[in-house]
């Protein structure tokens, strides 16, 4: 019998919905539009208080539909009150690691304020800032930005932050992960003192409790799921494979054709690379997303991957939570990732918004520290499949040393030290076994 590992946060919310959170009429109208009726647990914590104006530090996994939690009430809050003026000033910014989950929020954005008059628009490095600019010049209300751009913009004189209301810094672990640390110190030196922020992150280590603490007034907090937990509902397998036979065990594990769609996830870029080449080798259709790919690339890719044009996308961890499809069944770690947390980040692209998810991870023996860490961080042994073609030909030891983590880090900024199957065994698809729908 196959071993499962099930993670399950109760999402108290059987009564709960978006009208008795006093969710504005325009807004309700929009999201029910979208297909959303039910708010998840960190919406309906979070909504009510960032209505009222309080600063808000919240500590949550991606999927539980955080980009509404902020979304939903700064679009109440701009839209119940109007600058005198006829241009339109910058009155929220939300600063967020990765071009694709800054264009991420600006759907949100557009789609829930469809029947209100506010303007959004994003901007991120890596394509011209003409286009970019000349939407600033026009006039917007809410702006979501990664940090260079948005620097770079400001110290060119395109961006004025003087009518600052409200002050979002999502994904902000990541934010260390990545470097960008310093450019959001720089960010607090020009944003108005006087203002309301939201601090959204999936982990809460030392250095981020400490950045929230520079940041945030009096806030109220919020938890939804233990630190550092899977979120929702995922079930877990590890497969030890030698090194040399990964591409064959990838390989009989999307034989299987119940497996529509998969996320595949390595460490570094050239990785991700020889893992597409590998699968179009095969006629799988397959595209990677990382840093050294051009902006339009790597949307171009994540929309095929939406569309199902290709089956599988393999991923650096660069864009681990700038990845939002509904419904997406399979990730597949094709290498351990050397930081703990980075595993619950990328386990958590799958079992979204009340669906159920698979998460099998290929380990040689290299990475067998990187499991021992990962397994403590989540308190938890994840399943051994021990029926796949390809075992090792040692047995695995647990108690392996850690090798040097001289691994790429896949097109992220330098590292902060703060921070911190066989075929058989696929063939289950998960099913829905929740019947509310989240927002992202």
């Amino acid at each position: 019998m196959k071993a499962k590992s099930t993670f399950i946060v109760a999402f108290d919310i059987e009564f709960m919905t978006f009208e008795d959170l006093e969710v504005s009429a325009p807004i309700l109208s929009a999201l029910k539009k979208e297909g959303y009726t039910h708010p998840t647990p960190i919406q309906e914590k979070s909504i009510p208080i960032v209505i009222k104006g309080g600063d808000l530090l919240a500590c949550a996994q991606t999927g539980t539909g955080k980009t509404a939690a902020f979304s939903i009430p700064i679009l109440q809050r701009l839209a119940a009150t109007n600058l005198q003026g006829n241009k339109r000033k910058i009155r929220a910014l939300i600063v967020t690691p990765t071009r694709e989950l800054a264009i991420q929020i600006g759907e949100s954005l557009t789609a829930y304020g469809a029947d209100l008059s506010l303007r959004n628009t994003v901007i991120f490095g890596g394509v011209s800032q003409v286009a970019q600019v000349n939407r600033l010049k026009n006039g917007i209300d809410i702006l979501v930005a990664t940090p260079g751009r948005l620097l770079d913009l400001i110290a060119q004189g395109e961006i004025s932050l003087q009518h600052l209301e409200v002050f979002v810094l999502d994904e902000a672990d990541r934010m260390l992960d990545m470097g960008f640390i310093h450019d959001v110190k720089k960010l607090l030196k020009v944003i108005p003192e006087k203002r309301q922020s939201l601090f959204f992150s999936a982990t809460m280590p030392p250095a981020i409790v400490e950045l929230a603490g520079t940041i945030l007034k009096n806030p109220d907090k919020v938890e939804v799921t233990p630190v550092s937990s899977t979120a929702e509902k995922i079930d877990q397998e590890i497969f030890f494979v030698d090194k040399q036979n990964k591409n064959a065990l990838l390989l009989h594990i999307l034989e299987d054709p119940k497996i529509e769609t998969a996320l595949v996830f390595t460490r570094t870029k050239h990785g991700a690379d020889k893992v597409v080449k590998l699968l179009v080798k095969h006629q799988i259709k397959a595209e990677a997303i990382h840093g050294n790919k051009a902006q339009n690339a790597r949307q171009r890719a994540l929309t095929n991957f939406k569309n199902k044009t290709i089956r599988v996308l393999v991923a650096t961890d660069i864009a681990a939570r700038g990845i939002d499809v509904d419904a997406l069944a399979y990730v597949i770690n094709f290498e351990i990732p050397n930081i703990p947390e980075t595993y619950v980040h990328r386990i958590g692209r799958t079992g979204r918004a009340g669906l159920d998810g698979m998460a099998m991870s290929f380990c040689d023996h290299e990475e067998i520290a990187y499991l021992r860490d990962i397994e403590k961080l989540i308190k938890l042994q994840i399943p051994r499949n021990t029926t796949h073609p390809f075992p090792m030909e040692v047995a695995p030891k647990m108690d392996a040393p850690a090798p040097k983590k001289a691994q790429g880090s896949g097109g992220q900024r330098k590292p902060n030290p703060a921070a911190n199957g066989s075929k058989g065994n696929a063939q289950a698809k998960p099913k829905n076994k929740r019947r509310f729908f989240a927002a992202k």
